[in-house]
């Protein structure tokens, strides 16, 4: 245990480097004007808030820290296309390289063949990468609260918003949600289950935080989310919608699967 429990240490002093190589390939003014002018986003947030039901953020993700490989046969078109059949509400695409084997060009080639939003999962430290999101493809971004400070995520936030993307903003304890609670535009809050220092899941963190967001705010959760079971008590929480990868990424049958956890 003592290697996992650093991990998250680990990944962001990776993504710093990934992001200094990012940089010298394509500069952040030449990125910035790549930006103007495409087309517009799917908006996220709408997609994902549906009066009483609760949505579904299916993932597309090939390995993980905790896991290693999950997925052997990954295709994200395929997954993608499963996931569109299946009429899932949106879609997260892992684009840590690392740690999680992803890749940015996943993005459009999920938005290819699914018609609704798409968030960009990754580890987002900067303004950059808010832009560079925005040029491969991403409707919404993930901004994990642990990582930033209050102005940071602030400006992070407020800078998506500006590119047409919606943010995410994933907390797992009570001083992270007191922080980001503070935040005005911060609208979509993401409860993780899973500690990224230690990787260890613990549904009580939902049961935990829920209750201290505010009825205005629209919260999603994630992680450790195995059954209909778990997704019934979500929805009579009043959770807008669940994340879940690992249970689809590891079926056999990923639409079947898709339908027994929602209950679809």
């Amino acid at each position: 245990m003592a290697k996992k429990a650093d991990i998250l240490k680990e990944i962001v002093a990776k993504k710093k480097e990934k992001i200094l190589l990012a940089k010298t390939s394509l500069p952040l003014e030449e990125l910035k004007a790549k930006c103007a002018g495409l087309t517009p986003t799917r908006p996220f947030i709408k997609a994902i808030t549906k009066p009483r039901e609760i949505c579904l953020i299916a993932e597309i993700k090939k390995a993980s820290p905790s896991r290693g490989v999950i997925c052997d046969d990954f295709n994200p078109q395929q997954i993608a296309s499963i996931y569109q059949e299946a009429g899932v509400q949106a879609v997260s695409v892992l684009t840590e390289e690392d740690y999680f084997q992803g890749n940015l060009a996943y993005i459009n080639e999920v938005k290819n063949v699914f018609t609704a939003p798409v968030l960009r999962k990754d580890f987002i430290l900067e303004e950059y990468q808010v832009y560079e999101s925005r040029y491969f493809g991403a409707d919404a971004i993930l901004l994990i609260a642990d990582l930033l400070t209050q102005e940071i995520l602030l400006s992070l936030i407020e800078l998506a918003t500006s590119l047409g993307m919606d943010s995410l903003v994933e907390v797992h304890d009570e001083r992270q949600l007191k922080k980001v609670l503070k935040l005005k535009p911060a609208s979509l809050i993401g409860i993780n289950n899973r500690d990224l220092h230690t990787l260890e899941t613990d549904f009580k963190t939902t049961e935990k935080l829920f209750p201290l967001v505010p009825k205005d705010k629209i919260v999603v959760v994630e992680s450790g989310i195995k059954s209909y079971q778990d997704v019934l008590f979500l929805k009579i929480l009043g959770v807008a919608a669940c994340l879940i990868g690992e249970a689809f990424m590891q079926a056999p049958d990923i639409r079947k699967k898709v339908e027994e956890i929602m209950g679809w």
